[in-house]
């Protein structure tokens, strides 16, 4: 019976109960497949079906992210004027057309201009697919609805990265290309289920309201945006800067890193949603950053041990580096999910979305090469000044949620911030 129960918890933490909670992670897992099969295979698509070089799949990858940065907030206020449906409904049948279009790109400038807008187009989606989610639900069950989301997004992309390893080996360009119109034909997919989602009213802004960048001046907001962001590098630790270090570091097999990321995928499936529990409240939400960057600093002690083991005690030391920043990337998230569900008014929610998305964004162009220059390439010691920096922002992380709680937003009155929900966990 004991066994039973703990069965049943488990599925419990991983299938979402019916209804719109669980209509949003089989959508969100229809949408990752497809993805998940094309980030697996789009290095070998651009390079064999498109004809590009390294250098050039690089330069507009990096091109399409600075676009993708500069567009967020204004992005963000569209779905705040069009509502957040709309937007992501348009956005997603765009991306099918754009990917449909993939193949019968001929040369770097219409690679530059399907990847610039598909940038742009993610950007959009990005913030509509999470705005929409918390207009829908009720504020108690946000958190734990995008937690579900995430846990679905993980399986679509693990299955999808099954599939490739299908097209590679395949290795044709009729497979390159199927695998692309695949993706398109799964965003299609996703657009049938965006639009049998329920309707949301679009909470109307006032007449003369303030800029689409207004956002921006909300400092306390805004530092929380980059201390998130910060806090969010767990993503190119795990997937960047930990196989540099196997590989260089370590007398660990190459086959780890593989495992290690199988790991990663497995955990986030079944813990997501437990590590999401009291993150639905600013507090909650602030301790959850605390401990997600706290976890990030154990990482940082304890990954360079690898480095001075060996054989098996290697290997036992990555594997508990990667379960401890697994638990960082739960964790963080799901206190990231819980300030944008909490903070931003109704009438400019597009706009702090995108706004909060900003912090991520400048994680991911300077992250890479600022994490593993300190972290690689200085041969070990470079681990501690990251654990000085991550330990200062998880302290940091409560008392600057609070500030920024304290303070209105736009169209909001210091009465109206006051009633924000910053206790209910306490």
């Amino acid at each position: 019976m004991g066994a039973r129960d703990t069965i049943r918890t488990a599925v419990r933490h991983v299938v979402p109960p019916a209804g719109l909670t669980r209509a949003l992670a089989v959508q969100a897992m229809v949408y990752a497949i497809g993805h998940g099969l094309f980030q697996a295979g789009s290095a070998v698509f651009f390079t064999r079906a498109l004809g590009l070089s390294p250098t050039q799949v690089g330069l507009g990858l990096s091109l399409a992210a600075g676009v993708s940065l500069l567009g967020t907030v204004p992005l963000g206020a569209v779905t705040d004027r069009y509502g957040a449906q709309t937007v992501w409904l348009v956005g997603v049948v765009v991306e099918a057309a754009l990917f449909g279009a993939y193949p019968f790109v001929g040369g770097f400038v219409g690679f530059l201009a399907v990847v610039v807008a598909l940038g742009v187009v993610d950007a959009a989606t990005g913030v509509a697919r999470q705005v929409y989610a918390i207009n829908v639900l009720p504020p108690e069950d946000r958190v734990t609805a995008l937690a579900y989301q995430r846990s679905a997004l993980n399986v679509g992309f693990g299955l999808g990265a099954v599939i490739s390893g299908v097209v590679l080996a395949v290795d044709t360009l009729s497979a390159y290309r199927g695998m692309v119109w695949f993706n398109a034909a799964m965003l299609l997919v996703t657009a049938v289920f965006v639009y049998r989602l329920p309707r949301v009213p679009v909470v109307a802004a006032p007449a003369e309201g303030p800029s689409r960048f207004a956002v921006l001046r909300d400092r306390p907001f805004m530092a929380v945006s980059l201390l998130s962001g910060l806090l969010s590098s767990h993503g190119t630790l795990y997937l960047v800067v930990l196989p540099l270090w196997v590989l260089s570091h370590t007398d660990a097999p190459r086959t780890l890193i593989a495992a290690l990321v199988l790991l990663n995928t497995i955990l986030a499936v079944l813990l997501q949603v437990r590590a999401s529990r009291g993150a639905d409240t600013v507090t909650g939400a602030g301790r959850a950053l605390r401990t997600g960057g706290l976890l990030i600093a154990l990482f940082c002690l304890i990954l360079p041990l690898s480095a001075v083991t060996d054989g098996v005690v290697t290997i036992a030391v990555l594997v508990v580096a990667a379960v401890v920043l697994t638990l960082a990337e739960l964790v963080q998230s799901a206190g990231a999910w819980g300030i944008t569900s909490t903070l931003p008014p109704a009438a400019h929610r597009g706009a702090y979305v995108g706004a909060f998305r900003l912090g991520g964004q400048l994680q991911y162009l300077v992250g890479p090469a600022g994490l593993t220059a300190l972290g690689v390439t200085t041969g070990g010691w470079g681990w501690f000044p990251l654990v000085a920096l991550f330990a200062v922002a998880a302290i940091a992380a409560v008392p600057l949620v609070g500030w920024a709680a304290r303070r209105p937003r736009l169209g909001e009155t210091v009465e109206t911030a006051e009633a924000v929900p910053v206790a209910a966990d306490a």
